[in-house]
């Protein structure tokens, strides 16, 4: 499979800026127990603190955000790559804003 993952990222990011809930999201790789999903963001706009998989990264592929756990935050620039904390956690768009979620799930 030959993805062009920034046609992918500028296509759902449009869609998430005229989305009611400001965002926009494709799986893009599932194999098993491994998940890639490209998730865009228009700024302002949060994922709600969830659950964590047993293993997840983060890479911001455009614009800022901030990924929270109770009592922490960092925020996130294009080009970062980040492991998601194991505890519950959410994601706020900075800016308008899309990354590459990976995750294993067992």
């Amino acid at each position: 499979m030959n993805l062009d993952l920034t046609a992918l990222a500028d296509e759902h990011l449009a869609a998430a800026r005229t989305a009611p809930h400001g965002r926009s999201a494709h799986l893009v790789l599932h194999d098993g127990v491994l998940r890639q999903t490209v998730i865009a963001l228009r700024a302002g706009t949060a994922l709600d603190e969830h659950n964590a998989p047993p293993a997840a990264s983060l890479q911001v592929l455009t614009g800022r955000v901030r990924l929270t756990t109770h009592g922490w935050a960092d925020e996130l620039a294009a080009g970062a790559l980040r492991m998601i904390p194991k505890e519950r956690h959410g994601l706020t768009a900075v800016d308008d804003s899309v990354v590459l979620l990976t995750a294993v799930n067992d």
